[in-house]
């Protein structure tokens, strides 16, 4: 992971029932806190640089970053994704609100919730299953109908999708589309964004980002999409996180 990012970031323990798990934070304690979620590949460079970026936005953050494959990282696709699948995911909401919990407990008076990909499943069904959340903010992920119902969101709800997405039912356009609707049915703030020309992983704009998606067949390269995203994601969460 890159070293640039990984410096500035302190590293906690955060309990939950009867384990312990890892965090990553980084940004003034004071500040209103957001638990960054990762994506298949676990706590890596990409992830560390999202959270750092969200740290540096006006007004300024807090964020905690999860360790939900306790340590592990993905080398290659194949891994990432037996990962994924291999993830104790209603574990993972636990994760997710005690995280939430330890921000509150330590400075942070109101917290929101993000992800990419498989960390964005998991933000949207925050929404629905941890009431300590405030606001979420989810790119290119939707949870399993098994885990969270989104038309039971209690939190205000941001979505971004690429629109030449190719992840059937979890983050193509249909995957899109009928979680705009089922949003809408909740009666929660919500906005649901799609950027054309992109693909999944958009948001990925480091250099080994980069690079990784290319080796993934992800050719798009979009920074006006990304400045946008980020735009609309900061608009979010100062409006619902201000205190």
């Amino acid at each position: 992971m890159a070293d640039s990012a990984s410096s500035e970031f302190k590293k906690v323990q955060i309990h939950r029932d009867d384990t312990t798990f890892d965090a990553y934070v980084v940004g003034k304690e004071d500040a209103p806190g957001i638990v960054v979620m990762q994506e298949w590949w676990g706590v890596d460079y990409e992830i560390k640089n999202h959270a750092l970026h969200i740290s540096k936005l006006n007004p300024g953050y807090r964020a905690l970053i999860p360790d939900l494959y306790r340590g592990k990282v993905a080398l290659d696709v194949a891994e990432a994704q037996h990962m994924m699948e291999g993830l104790d995911w209603p574990g993972a909401i636990k994760d997710i609100c005690a995280a939430v919990n330890w921000l509150k407990a330590n400075g942070s008076k109101k917290v929101g919730v993000t992800g990419l990909c498989m960390g964005g499943a998991l933000a949207i069904a925050s929404a629905v299953l941890v009431p300590e959340v405030d606001a979420v903010v989810a790119f290119y992920g939707v949870p399993s109908s098994q885990l969270a119902d989104p038309s039971q969101a209690k939190a205000p709800v941001q979505a971004h999708f690429g629109e030449i997405d190719h992840f059937v039912g979890f983050s193509d356009v249909t995957a899109a589309k009928s979680l705009e609707e089922k949003l809408k049915s909740s009666g929660i703030p919500y906005e649901v964004h799609l950027y054309a020309g992109n693909g999944h992983e958009f948001m990925n704009m480091s250099p080994e980002g980069l690079k990784r998606r290319k080796e993934m067949g992800l050719n798009d390269e979009d920074k006006e999409a990304v400045d946008l995203a980020w735009s609309r994601f900061s608009s979010w969460m100062s409006r619902y996180l201000s205190t």
